[in-house]
């Protein structure tokens, strides 16, 4: 008795907080507001091509500022909620008018990017970018969430901020502009990508909507053909698995590489990290199934290799082979391709090169501790030189790279900037130095 009182409470407590009986919206004005965003006409359609420009500049200049204000503006949210609302109430019509113009505004969207794209001079792949080209189920669930607030808010009495909050966070712009930006680049890769990953933003804002309509038991209409309805209904579901499927593929696969890169890194910490010797580079060679590391200092000996090969198996690195490059190796290269003179200049220039590497190594340690209280928002220095060869006179050219990481990259000021590569050329003293501020 005591157990069924309690649920009894636990009812009325849900109710009382989680019913949305007493927000809902008036219906037909709720259906009226749906029909006026489906439409693509006149202003609705200049400001869509507006804000594909706008997310296209945002892509091309890696800024996410400008990214997201095109995702505030852009109408079209409209037609994919349309389509999933009417599936929900079995409105035919509303159905054709939602997916006619949701086709119209993507085609238009696509061709738009790649104008832009075709005239723009630049075309460097930036992260911004890139980052739409990969979809997981992450983006299937982001899409999901975001279209259940987004139908939450589309038919209760208080939209508040939630609608640009969802069409922020489901991101409709960015993944049509890349499409665009593939198709302009002739990379197909990325047009398919980018398309896959608002193909999966469309669909699952339609079926949290589908759901939604559902769940607030809006009326269906009452003139409707059953067996149509059933092949809508079919159709709705089966493309939900169509789009599904392939982004689990790609989530278990981008897992697998991060965890066996992962795997890698903690690999050459452990087992390959000695006194006086430093890994600069390594490589995965997939298809001979080695791993190669560049190592420069003093000499890592063979049972030292040995036991590196021992602990592969702890790393799930098994599969692979170890081979190390390093001071030795140079000088056998360089021996089966030169005379005893030239064998001692080439060792010269590596030592030179050596000091060079670790004086830079040394500046950057003490450099990374006096940034902090001149550039409080700067946590770390790493320099590195660059060599620049001028083919027209054989000139080389030495350049320090000066990356600099911070959380605040993108706002520090160009004064700023000016400020810290002043003290950076002073305490290197170094003619040329290249300086880069990164996240």
């Amino acid at each position: 008795m005591d157990s069924e009182k309690l649920l009894r409470q636990v009812k009325v407590v849900f109710r009382k907080y989680f019913s949305l009986s007493n927000d809902i919206d008036d219906e037909n004005k709720v259906i009226e507001d749906i029909k006026q965003g489906v439409s693509f006409r006149g202003a609705n359609l200049w400001i869509l091509i507006i804000a594909i420009f706008v997310a296209s500049l945002g892509l091309n200049v890696n800024s996410t500022a400008v990214i997201i204000g095109a995702m505030l503006i852009s109408p079209l949210m409209g037609p994919i909620v349309g389509v999933g609302f009417s599936i929900g109430t079995l409105d035919f019509e509303l159905l054709k008018k939602s997916l006619r113009n949701f086709l119209v505004a993507t085609g238009i969207s696509i061709v738009t990017a790649t104008i832009y794209f075709f005239i723009t001079p630049f075309d460097e792949e930036q992260s911004e970018l890139l980052a739409r080209t990969t979809p997981t189920i992450y983006d299937v669930l982001i899409a999901f969430c975001g279209g259940a607030a987004g139908v939450i808010a589309i038919c209760t009495k208080q939209k508040s901020n939630v609608i640009p909050g969802v069409a922020i966070a489901t991101a409709l712009m960015p993944p049509l502009c890349t499409a665009g930006y593939g198709i302009a680049m002739g990379k197909i890769s990325y047009f398919l990508g980018a398309f896959y990953l608002y193909f999966i933003n469309s669909v699952f804002i339609c079926t949290a909507t589908f759901f939604g309509v559902k769940v607030m038991k809006y009326h269906k209409k009452s003139i409707i053909d059953e067996q149509k309805a059933k092949n809508i209904k079919k159709s709705f579901y089966a493309i939900i698995t169509i789009a599904i499927i392939p982004s689990i593929f790609m989530t278990i696969s981008i897992v697998n590489k991060s965890l066996f890169k992962s795997n890698v890194n903690t690999f050459m910490k452990e087992q390959l990290t000695f006194q006086g010797t430093k890994i600069i580079t390594h490589e995965i060679d997939k298809e001979n199934k080695v791993l190669n590391f560049v190592a420069i200092g003093n000499e890592i000996t063979p049972q030292q290799i040995e036991n590196a090969k021992s602990t592969m198996k702890k790393y799930k690195l098994d599969k692979y082979d170890l081979q190390i490059l390093q001071n030795a190796d140079y000088k056998d290269l360089i021996a089966t391709n030169s005379d005893a003179d030239d064998l001692n200049a080439h060792i010269a220039v590596l030592n030179a090169e050596l000091n060079k590497y670790k004086k830079l190594e040394n500046l950057s340690d003490v450099l990374s501790n006096e940034v902090k209280i001149l550039f409080p928002d700067i946590k770390t220095v790493s320099l590195s030189q660059s060599t620049q060869s001028n083919t027209a006179d054989s000139n080389h050219t030495q350049t320090i790279i000066a990356v600099l990481e911070s959380d605040k990259a993108n706002e520090i000021t160009t004064a700023e900037k000016d400020k810290i590569f002043s003290w950076l050329k002073t305490r290197t003293n170094e003619p040329q130095i290249k300086l880069y501020i990164v996240n």
